[in-house]
């Protein structure tokens, strides 16, 4: 296999080996990648020709895990992989953000880019194999590419940063990030945290870079080795633009003005009038050729993104009139929704989260079926929604890659603070729904998210906020630059880093950061997480104004779930002969009860009154009988001198015909009947175990001697 190429780089003390040559040739790059256990295909194919040229690279990542790379078999029916799983499409964005920016529109061809998981040794994670595959198979195929990247996943354990951590070392990190870069400088940040400090986020990120910078080398090294040479750029004739002059000087201040009118859409309305009067007035020089209408559009675009950046480099104008540090307006409403377990509308600005808690039991936990280890479950989960509406359009309700990672996002941000399932027993779900959109609505599903789940009583604990924060820069170092907090979607497209914070009072709890240039110094990325921390305790203030603390209790309409412990020797009551107690409570309950052999017994009731109803019931089985005490009980027989009541599961007692009434009784059927329920006072415990019962003694007037003798 002479044609057969490789090169490694050591990270910590295993090789990260890239490879090709001997598989997939037929791809315009393919390399077979390897890090200890775990190995990834990565491939990467584009199109014969190029199409019409676009505004925006035709790239798609399609990351995927084979079951037998574990050596499983799928779940369920069918026994082939299908539709991917979350956790795909996640690590599919991981590494299309950092890689799309540097691709070049001119190529204009569709590229694939397709990782497989073929080998997993369920110990060190393939994900971050395939980011690195996927940017080594583009690095020395024949696709422009001004590449490449790399990236390591960052732990903190104790006070070590762990580079590419373990599954097993994971759970007892403080911090879980995947960062991705480029030589110049770090591209792209994501992860959970359990609220540490800026400094410790600082810190991951500079312990990330030197390791990136060498498997950048690697990757370079492989392409000097047997890189393809570059298939050409569409040739971009030079053309005549100075017919634009005069449309851009009548233009531009009215663009101007018109980039400021307050309100999404009273702004997008102004500029849709500006470019119809614009093209109105110079219609008969567009109409000399039929590519200047796109060239004005073309215009308008440039033009907007140069009036942004200078008023906010400037003169620290935004769009809206805020200034760079100013949160929009925010209010927050809890309990909106009537029926729900917990609900909360937030809204920042134009953007607004309707979110709404919802409580379960064990039997609705999320089931993982993956190839990282064994079946695993969630008792928490966090989906967001993005319909058309919400910016005003009409679309399809569908669930893509963007509501996945978003919600993923804003998961991570609350299940640091989630109670653990032994302290709240509750399969947990949170569904943001958006109803406005203009910047940000993952953060703002963190924040009504957050208000959602102290709505429902869920004692979490602390309330978590987020906030997007944005960078305008200007000059090839970067000399001169603006952070802004909490961005509109125009400086989310216009600007040059869009990161976003989630967190604590006391710390960082997810982060997510983008950033479209390169070589963001260390300094700039310590002002915007300072002034993020800043804007991030603000919202906190304003959430906890309108609730201070979780509900003491859970709503009435959630499943209420009761714990409690029998004595060992009493389990066998509880479940009865082949299972008959247990399911006479539960249906007399309308609760479902589970029992452990330690004697710990779970309750879970469709609402309280039906577990309060279940647990009464378990007790009365292992409770002794108490001379004193008024029961609730139900006639069984019914003989000539009195009747036999059952006051608890298995034990009855004997209430005595003088014991029905104060005055003299006939028949005994005069007072009770069989079936009937009844409180009945035990006023004795006979030398032989007896028990007898009375019925006058338990009715409320019974001290003032009076009968009530009636049927119910």
């Amino acid at each position: 296999m002479a044609d057969v190429h490789s090169v490694s780089v050591k990270i910590g003390d295993i090789d990260l080996v890239f490879e090709t040559g001997r598989i997939a040739k037929q791809a315009n790059g393919a390399i077979y990648a390897h890090y200890a256990g775990s190995a990834v295909i990565a491939t990467v194919c584009c199109g014969d020709a190029p199409s019409e040229p676009i505004d925006y690279v035709p790239v798609s990542v399609e990351y995927n895990e084979k079951y037998y790379a574990a050596g499983k078999i799928p779940g369920g029916f069918l026994k082939r992989e299908s539709r991917p799983k979350d956790k795909e499409i996640l690590v599919s964005r991981l590494i299309d953000r950092p890689m799309r920016p540097l691709f070049d529109k001119a190529f204009g061809r569709e590229i694939q880019i397709v990782p497989t998981v073929v080998s997993s040794d369920m110990s060190h994670t393939p994900d971050i194999v395939a980011i690195n595959a996927a940017s080594c198979a583009v690095t020395i195929s024949d696709i422009p590419f001004y590449g490449p990247i790399a990236a390591v996943r960052v732990a903190k354990i104790g006070d070590e940063y762990v580079i590419n951590p373990t599954f097993q070392q994971m759970p007892s990190a403080s911090l879980d990030i995947v960062v991705a870069g480029t030589h110049d400088g770090i591209t792209m940040v994501e992860g959970g945290a359990k609220e540490v400090s800026e400094d410790d986020m600082l810190g991951a990120i500079a312990a990330a870079q030197p390791v990136i910078s060498r498997i950048c080398e690697a990757q370079e090294e492989m392409r000097r080795i047997c890189g393809k040479e570059k298939l050409p750029l569409m040739e971009i004739e030079e053309k005549d633009l100075s017919w634009l002059g005069p449309i851009k000087e009548y233009a531009y201040p009215l663009e101007k003005e018109a980039s400021f009118v307050k309100g999404k859409m009273n702004r997008y309305a102004a500029l849709e009038n500006v470019h119809g009067d614009v093209k109105a007035k110079f219609a008969d020089l567009i109409a000399e050729d039929e590519k200047r209408s796109g060239e004005v559009d073309k215009m308008f675009e440039d033009m907007e993104y140069n009036i942004l950046r200078a008023s906010i480099l400037n003169d620290g104008v935004r769009t809206d009139g805020r200034k760079v540090t100013e949160i929009r307006p925010i209010t927050c409403e809890v309990g909106v929704l009537p029926c729900t377990h917990g609900s909360a509308l937030f809204t920042r600005g134009e953007t607004q989260s309707l979110a709404v808690t919802t409580l379960g039991t064990v039997q609705d936990e999320q089931m993982f079926d993956t190839i990282d280890g064994e079946k695993s479950y969630s008792n928490f989960m966090l989906h967001y929604n993005f319909p058309p509406y919400s910016v005003g359009e009409v679309g399809r309700l569908t669930t893509g890659r963007r509501e996945i990672g978003h919600g993923h996002l804003a998961q991570r941000a609350l299940e640091a603070v989630v109670p653990k399932k032994e302290d709240f027993p509750y399969t947990i779900r949170v569904v943001s729904e958006i109803m406005e959109s203009n910047g940000s609505s993952s953060m703002a599903s963190v924040c009504g998210g957050c208000l959602s789940l102290m709505d429902a009583g869920v004692p979490i604990k602390k309330p978590v906020a987020g906030i997007a924060m944005g960078l305008i820069t200007e000059g090839a170092d970067y000399s001169r630059y603006v952070i802004l907090s909490d961005i509109l979607g125009e400086e989310d497209h216009l600007g040059d880093m869009d990161f976003k914070v989630a967190g604590t009072k006391d710390g960082i709890t997810a982060f997510q950061m983008d950033i479209k240039i390169a070589g963001v110094t260390p300094e700039i990325m310590r002002k915007a997480l300072n002034q993020a921390k800043e804007g991030r305790l603000h919202i906190l203030s304003i959430m906890l104004d309108t609730l201070p603390a979780p509900r003491s209790e859970i709503s009435e309409l959630a499943p209420k779930i009761l714990t409690l412990k029998v004595p060992e020797e009493k389990i066998g009551a509880v479940i009865g002969t082949g299972g008959k107690t247990i399911k006479s409570i539960a249906a007399q309950s309308s609760a479902e009860i589970n029992i452990d052999d330690d004697g710990t017994v779970m309750i879970y009731g469709r609402n309280n009154a039906a577990a309060q109803e279940a647990k009464r019931l378990v007790l009365s089985i292992i409770e002794e009988p108490e001379v004193g005490k008024i029961y609730k009980g139900t006639v069984k027989r019914i003989v000539d001198f009195g009747a036999f009541i059952e006051i608890l599961p298995g034990k009855e007692g004997l209430c005595h015909i003088s014991k029905l009434a104060r005055t003299r009784v006939k028949n005994v059927s005069d007072v009770l009947s069989v079936g009937q329920q009844v409180d009945v006072k035990l006023i004795e415990i006979d030398r032989m175990g007896r028990l007898n019962l009375s019925y006058i003694d338990a009715q409320p007037n019974a001290e003032k001697g009076e009968s009530k003798e009636k049927k119910d």
